[in-house]
């Protein structure tokens, strides 16, 4: 059994946000650029929980060479305070690159760069995040004006502490088709870049590759430039991979504005939206990258050697893994012939679900409301509607796209969203509550 809980005497945060990735630091940013503002009595108290040993976002899919979606001017501030010096450009200066990167004559850096760039701001707030640690359980306590929230730290010891919000932003987690389990030659690509440098020194003959979005093209690209003996096939259901919509008009999907109008809309005019403008982000490959994928095929049928296979039309009907690798039966759907292929490894690139928020807030998921479709009640300002017995502020980010539609998680409206969620819980912080008494005991109960 593990140990009781360190008590905490009466300290209440304003804020303690569960994870700390672009979502959270960029919340961070936005406490941080308040706290500047004003005077002491003001300042919100904040502080950030989060499961890793290090910032880190995304870390298996750092390829390099491949490029964001995203302009850099969608970064942790600018679209709300293009002044800050939280922005990219101020990372760039810091760096000693900014005109270089103005030489470049692009609005997407790479992935790599962009990752440098979220470590270098989240270095400057290290001191408001606890790594290596994990929320087990939120209870609220006082009448529901705070929350008492046990943390479990990679020591095994249990803290508890008290906030008046608790902000979530655990991340995307790996979607797998139904059956499927990850092992020691199937992979999601979430973790190709942890797992990819455990074949060295072999050689292997066959990658098999399943998705057609963004990163199974890109993986596919990756193993097929990286392993230049290996066969690489991509498998997909499509009859070729479907570019994604990035015009200036349709982009507008992704404005602040667009957030307003999506949150007012009936329930039908949003799935309208949503199904419309899937295309934006959903199962979508970059233009540039299908025709690259596409020429070096058919350079391949050229010279006579075949080693990038895209199986269209066709989806994969059963895995049989063993020592020695994974034999991955393959269905072409026009007229149901089958294929096996043996293969060293199978990566599934099949997309990422929000993580379950309700994994995380414990006894105060039970709570929060609910509507008939079984979906979390969200107001516009990312706070969750809960029972009567909760008067502190439960905010989600993510998890939020059938309220506040496709970018409810995304990096493109991440700096308006943290200035919303900022904004809302000072507005109910003017709002009278109980105070923890001097010397009040957190519970010594924990999950």
């Amino acid at each position: 059994m593990s140990a009781a809980p360190t008590p905490v005497q009466g300290h209440v945060q304003d804020i303690l946000g569960i994870g700390f990735g672009p979502s959270n630091l960029a919340l961070a940013v936005a406490v941080e650029e308040h706290n500047r503002r004003c005077d002491e009595g003001e300042r919100l108290d904040a502080s950030f929980v989060e499961r890793k040993p290090r910032f880190g976002w995304h870390r298996g899919m750092l390829i390099e060479g491949t490029t964001m979606q995203v302009s850099f001017l969608k970064d942790l501030v600018t679209m709300r305070e293009p002044a800050s010096d939280f922005s990219f450009l101020s990372y760039l200066r810091d760096k000693g690159r900014l005109v270089d990167f103005i030489n470049h004559k692009t609005m997407f850096p790479t992935r790599v760069e962009y990752h440098d760039y979220l470590e270098w701001a989240a270095g400057r707030l290290e001191h408001l995040a606890d790594y290596d640690a994990e929320v087990i359980d939120v209870r609220p306590v006082q009448d529901g004006d705070v929350f008492e929230v046990l943390v479990r730290h990679g020591s095994g010891q249990v803290t508890a502490r008290l906030a008046r919000n608790i902000v979530v932003a655990v991340g995307l987690e790996a979607s797998l088709p139904p059956g499927a389990e990850l092992g020691d030659r199937v992979w999601h690509n979430l973790e190709l870049m942890h797992r990819v440098g455990e074949l060295d020194g072999t050689e292997p003959r066959r990658f098999t590759i399943v998705g057609a979005g963004q990163s199974a093209a890109e993986v596919t690209d990756h193993l097929h430039r990286s392993f230049p003996d290996a066969e690489v096939c991509s498998v997909f259901s499509r009859y070729g991979h479907t570019p994604a919509d990035d015009s200036p008009f349709a982009n507008r999907i992704f404005d602040p504005d667009a957030v307003d109008h999506f949150y007012t809309s009936p329930t039908g005019v949003k799935q309208m939206l949503m199904d419309y403008h899937r295309n934006t982000n959903y199962s979508v490959v970059d233009l540039e990258l299908i025709e690259q994928l596409y020429a070096r095929a058919y350079q391949e049928k050229v010279q006579g050697k075949e080693r990038l296979r895209m199986l269209n039309a066709s989806r994969v009907t059963d895995v049989e893994t063993s020592a020695d690798g994974v034999a991955v039966t393959v269905e072409f759907l026009p007229t149901g012939e089958r294929e096996v292929l043996d293969s060293d490894v199978l990566v599934y690139a099949t997309g990422c679900r929000p993580g379950d928020p309700g994994r995380f807030l414990g006894r105060t998921w039970e709570e929060c409301l609910q509507d008939a479709d079984g979906q979390v009640q969200v107001d516009r300002d990312y706070r969750v509607r809960t029972t009567d017995g909760v008067r502190g502020g439960v905010y989600f980010q993510g998890g939020t796209e059938h309220t506040h539609g496709i970018t409810s998680s995304l990096l493109s409206n991440g700096a308006v969203r943290a200035g919303d969620i900022r904004d809302s819980i000072l507005r109910y912080r003017n709002t009278p509550r109980a105070t923890a008494p001097s010397g009040y005991a957190l519970t010594a109960e924990h999950a």
